[in-house]
């Protein structure tokens, strides 16, 4: 039967890996386990209760198994996590494909590329503080265009309309630090939370699949291109400069 997130179930034969492993569902359906079929129930989870309520234990209940028996697919609640997110963001439409072309301009680009990450936002508020706020898997990386494929799609759409590598790497920083800090604050008045209260368990020195330590850019060639800038720390500058582009806005306001 269909997973309740609509992803088929894994029906690969054998427990190799802890995969395809056949478990007792609720109500005594035979169902497989999957690490697909347990991020599903997870992210659905967060949407209708909130981040908080995602523990293991709640998890488990709710695919009729034992907690212990999710150990299986997923390295703990951390991997849980980064597991929701990276489904989360790999959900986006990062390509506009033949409805946009360069000579849209950019200003189209930005404005479908912000509510495209906005409806993420709104389809899944409870759920989009884990976007925001986990450590992405580069410190330049900066949510919520966390994803590689997400900002080399951003970066070469700048490019192709017209921006220098510089120009387009401080509109990432200052597109992303607006998506943030409007989307979080409506992600808080639809009742997100943002913090969780399980501390994990005891899971030895088994790896964690999203492990950051060797991040590739194979197949990003403009990440790649500009890593280097990217990485440089400009917060300050940039704080400095936002809150002076307001104050003149503002500024202009009142003198109309």
């Amino acid at each position: 039967m269909p997973s309740p997130g609509g992803i088929s179930p894994d029906t690969t034969r054998g427990d190799e890996g802890g995969t395809g492993r056949r478990q007792r569902g609720a109500g005594g359906a035979d169902q497989r386990l999957s690490r697909d079929r347990i991020i599903d129930e997870a992210i659905a989870l967060v949407d209708s209760e909130g981040v908080n309520a995602l523990t293991m234990r709640r998890l488990g209940t709710r695919l009729g198994v034992e907690a212990m028996a999710l150990y299986r697919y997923v390295n703990g609640r951390e991997d849980l996590l980064e597991g929701v997110v990276d489904r989360l963001v790999s959900s986006l439409e990062i390509d506009p494909g033949a409805r946009m072309e360069p000579a849209d301009g950019w200003q189209a680009f930005l404005q479908w590329m912000a509510h495209n990450v906005r409806q993420l936002a709104l389809d899944h508020p409870l759920a989009f503080p884990l976007i925001a706020t986990r450590h992405p898997a580069a410190p330049w990386l900066r949510p919520p265009l966390r994803s590689l494929a997400v900002v080399e799609e951003f970066l070469d759409g700048l490019l192709r309309r017209g921006f220098t590598e510089a120009q387009a790497v401080r509109a990432y920083r200052t597109f992303t630090s607006f998506l943030l800090g409007h989307l979080l604050l409506e992600s808080a008045s639809r009742g997100a939370q943002f913090s969780g209260p399980e501390t994990p368990l005891d899971e030895g020195s088994a790896p964690v699949p999203n492990d950051d330590a060797a991040l590739s850019l194979e197949g990003f060639p403009t990440l790649a291109r500009l890593a280097l800038q990217l990485e440089k720390d400009r917060v300050e500058i940039e704080f400095e400069e936002a809150l002076e582009s307001l104050l003149e806005r503002m500024d202009l306001e009142l003198s109309q």
